[in-house]
């Protein structure tokens, strides 16, 4: 029993000692740890500063941006796209501004016209940034600013004018307003490109008035060109009328020229006939006597013959004289109506 007793007690010693010496070794060992630890926590913080500085002061600004830096918070510069050097903690970067053309929707609003008409307008605004640091510090809330400056330019440009003017002249409300914004909007470093009004919409009772005012328009011009045709028609038709009348009176004053030349013609021949007969019966010649005597027998026996209450004609019984006479004027005419012809 003894034996065993001492046998337990020198394990006992042996374990004793193995786990001293095992503790003093973990203690060793943990010693070193902490000591090359504290080296590697100095170059960490040292590499952690390094990147911190790196990103702090290294800045790249996309294409169509600018960034606007400020140092202890006054105004120094602003970045343009690509990558850009600052100083770190000490130069901040406050504003991203869009430097691209940017689409601006004007609301809907009731605009009161020169004649008291009350329409609703809306518009659409593009515009682009010029100048980075105007748009920051010039005004406060830019798109907000337009949206403002649009409206009140929209019912001045409108309110100044009539109802048929605003819904005919579209192009001109467009340029009008342009050159307004565009003058009000150059100190804030912004251009305004183009202003569209998009929408008119008039109330439904002046478009039905509108509606019946065009309608009466269209039949107003169209009566007047109907009656302006009629008028024509009217004015070709006397024109007609007159070159007819005048064609007419050349017609007859060429035939009153015309037998006036006939009837001085025949009365030449006549004065050359009457003048012959003159000589022939200054001559004595009987039978220039007998012609005289037979024409004016012929001529009183014509109008007894057209006398309308005559009825009975008395002729001479000798036959021989009237034969006679009949023959001097056969003989007569000859010479005269061949004398007429050579005229």
């Amino acid at each position: 029993m003894n034996q065993s007793l001492s046998k337990s007690t020198v394990l006992l010693s042996m374990l004793l000692t193995t786990n001293t010496a095992f503790a003093t070794d973990v203690f060793t060992r943990t010693i070193d740890a902490f000591t090359i630890s504290g080296s590697s926590v100095f170059v960490l913080i040292i590499v952690f500063l390094a990147i911190l500085l790196v990103f702090k002061g290294v800045k790249t600004v996309p294409q169509g941006y600018q960034y606007t830096v400020e140092r202890f918070g006054r105004f120094t510069k602003a970045l343009a796209p690509g990558l850009n050097l600052i100083v770190p903690f000490i130069d901040q970067v406050t504003q991203r501004v869009n430097m691209m053309e940017q689409v601006l929707d004007i609301e809907s609003q009731s605009v009161i016209s020169k004649d008291n008409a009350v329409i609703q307008a809306d518009g659409v605004v593009f515009f682009q940034v010029l100048d980075a640091a105007k748009a920051t510090y010039e005004v406060n809330q830019l798109g907000v600013a337009m949206q403002n400056l649009c409206l009140t330019n929209i019912r001045t440009v409108l309110g100044a004018m009539n109802l048929d003017e605003i819904l005919s002249n579209r192009d001109d409300i467009n340029a009008s307003l342009l050159k307004v914004v565009d003058a009000a909007t150059d100190p804030w470093g912004v251009k305004v490109t183009r202003i569209e009004i998009k929408d008119l919409d008039p109330p439904s009772d002046l478009v039905e008035a509108m509606s019946r005012q065009m309608k009466a328009e269209r039949q107003k011009r169209a009566d007047i060109l109907e009656a302006e045709g009629k008028r024509q028609a009217e004015i070709l038709r006397a024109e007609g009328e007159k070159q007819g009348a005048i064609l007419e009176a050349e017609g007859r004053k060429e035939s009153a020229y015309r037998d006036a030349e006939a009837r001085e013609r025949l009365a030449q021949a006549e004065a050359k006939a009457t003048q012959m007969m003159s000589e022939a019966i200054k001559s004595g010649d009987a039978k220039a006597i007998n012609y005289f005597v037979a024409q004016k027998y012929v001529e009183a026996l014509q109008t007894i013959g057209t006398a309308e209450n005559e009825k009975l004609v008395l002729l001479p019984m000798e036959a021989t004289g009237i034969l006679g006479s009949l023959a001097g004027i056969g003989e007569l005419a000859k010479n005269v109506f061949g004398d007429r012809k050579d005229v």
